[in-house]
């Protein structure tokens, strides 16, 4: 069963080793666990219901509580303290456009606000009720689901928009194709999520980002419905996809969504390589990106985070025994860990990996080997589940990212993580922060940092840690001259950072998009820009 007020299915643990806890103590202090809030203490916490009745709107407090938070560490916190404050008056569960265009209208009728709810993993504050009089409706699309056309000759498949990604990806490889869309959320979130919050999955260097692969759609509004036609390509005007993509909810509720796909590739293989330090491993990934080799995937991790991922791994002999071996070979204590992969056709993707080991070689790389990639691959989805491991012993798990052109890739990795610092010494604790490169192009590259820092055992002094490391980490990323967010999206967590990339006429123009097809201000008020005024 999904967890409630944690990450995934309840019953997978990734247990914190007494080694991996042995050195968070040296780096930051040994924590403390705490006893959370039970499911009826949060649910006790909940407000009555303000909405009437309609058919599709249940308000149990178990209800609306399941769909009343996200992923983000603010959410953790209210669910983990028990301290929830606005949540949604009744959750809605569509299960056709049809639905959805009588909700807007209910919520249109009774002066609702609505927030879409896909699969709830979202961690920029995509998902909070708005505090205040105002009622809200979440509207739960995941009975969207069904895979309604396959175009085998233009490789297009129709889906509802809250289709998780294994029924996705299951519908799919049924006919022998894939989307190749691989968040580390995969497994809990959905079609329409990865559409309205730009998102971009491990493989993005093969399959490209979810804007490559959106082709079109239907999305209901509060002035009426918009369908996007596909086309493989147009100069006709405002791209129209473009204003559904990486609109949070903020124009109306994507129904349906035409995508891109692939055959499903014979052949998959993913490769470590150890590089001795940042400025070759970074020299190196920059050539690789350049080189266009047909890879899947390149995720560059910097010193630290390379040391913390062998102090996690277990397997301490093991472990040890390819420390000693990468000694020899020049790669000590200040290596840098590249994963690289290749996916399609067996010929090619063969090609792909030699060419890029052989790069990699030339800048000091030391390939590993398939058995660091294959675990890897078999983890990818479970490394998540660190948060709730990290949580019981009491030390809290959350991340930044952005993406900059490669001049600025360093300084801006070095800023973030001396920010965080900085901010989380003012409270008299220190921060274990580490950074990876998740995502390569030729122009730049996403810099994706990790913080890890102690629990203070107190919701509002937890609180309080979080907006100083959160804002210390974002004007950090602004100051150096990154976007706000390269995958994550905005939510509200971001939307305070967001002027200084758009500028005034930016925001003008998208408030004025909003306006048109939201005239009440009722779509997602507050996130991706604060709440507009009817």
């Amino acid at each position: 069963m999904r967890r409630w007020n944690g990450w995934g299915d309840d019953a997978v643990n990734f247990a914190l080793e007494a080694d991996a806890l042995a050195f968070l103590a040296r780096r930051i202090g040994a924590g403390k666990g705490r006893e959370d809030a039970t499911f009826e203490q949060a649910c006790n916490a909940l407000a009555p219901p303000r909405l009437p009745y309609h058919r599709l709107v249940e308000t149990s407090a178990p209800v609306r509580l399941r769909n009343a938070l996200g992923q983000s560490l603010p959410d953790w916190l209210k669910l983990r303290y028990g301290r929830i404050g606005a949540a949604p008056d009744g959750v809605a569960f569509p299960e056709s456009a049809e639905d959805v265009r009588e909700l807007l209208d209910y919520a249109q009728r009774y002066g609702a606000a609505i927030v879409p709810h896909g699969g709830g993993t979202s961690v920029a504050g995509h998902l909070t009720a708005g505090e205040g009089g105002q009622a809200t409706l979440a509207v739960n699309l995941t009975r969207l689901c069904r895979m309604a056309h396959l175009d085998r000759a233009s490789q297009l498949a129709t889906f509802g928009a809250g289709v998780y990604g294994p029924d996705l990806e299951a519908q799919l490889r049924a006919h022998g194709y894939t989307l190749g869309h691989y968040p580390q959320s995969f497994e809990y979130s959905t079609l329409g999520g990865w559409i309205v919050t730009r998102s971009s999955g491990q493989q993005s260097l093969r399959y490209g980002r979810i804007e490559q692969m959106f082709a079109g759609g239907t999305v209901e509004t509060p002035v009426g419905r918009l369908e996007i036609p596909t086309f493989p390509a147009s100069a006709a005007g405002t791209d129209l996809r473009e204003i559904v993509l990486g609109s949070e909810g903020r124009i109306g509720i994507l129904t349906e969504a035409v995508v891109r796909v692939s055959p499903l590739p014979a052949y998959e293989a993913f490769h470590a390589v150890f590089f001795p330090d940042w400025a070759s491993a970074e020299t190196a990934v920059r050539e690789l990106a350049q080189a266009k080799l047909g890879l899947s995937m390149l995720r560059l991790s910097n010193a630290l985070e390379t040391t913390t991922m062998l102090a996690l791994a277990g397997h301490k002999k093991l472990i040890g025994l390819l420390e000693g071996w990468l000694s020899l070979r020049g790669c000590k204590d200040g290596k840098c860990m590249l994963m690289l992969g290749a996916s399609g056709a067996r010929p090619q993707a063969k090609a792909a990996i030699a060419a890029a080991l052989r790069l990699a070689r030339g800048h000091g790389g030391v390939h590993v080997g398939r058995k660091m990639g294959d675990k890897w691959k078999q983890n990818r989805f479970r490394n998540v589940y660190l948060r709730n491991a990290a949580w019981e012993h009491g030390y809290v798990i959350d991340t930044v990212e952005t993406a900059v052109d490669w001049p600025l890739v360093e300084s801006t990795m070095h800023a973030v993580e001396a920010a965080a610092a900085k901010a989380l010494a003012q409270h008299g604790e220190q921060v274990h922060a580490y950074t990876h490169l998740s995502h390569l192009y030729a122009q730049g590259a996403s810099v994706y940092t990790t913080f890890v820092y102690r629990l203070a055992g107190d919701y509002e002094e937890d609180m309080a840690r979080w907006r100083s490391l959160k804002q210390a980490a974002s004007l950090a990323i602004v100051n150096s001259g990154g976007t706000i967010s390269h995958q994550h999206g905005v939510g509200s967590d971001h939307a305070p950072y967001l002027a200084a990339e758009k500028g005034a006429a930016g925001i003008a123009a998208m408030e004025a998009i909003f306006r048109h097809f939201d005239p009440q201000g009722m779509m997602n008020p507050g996130k991706l820009l604060p709440a507009a005024k009817p």
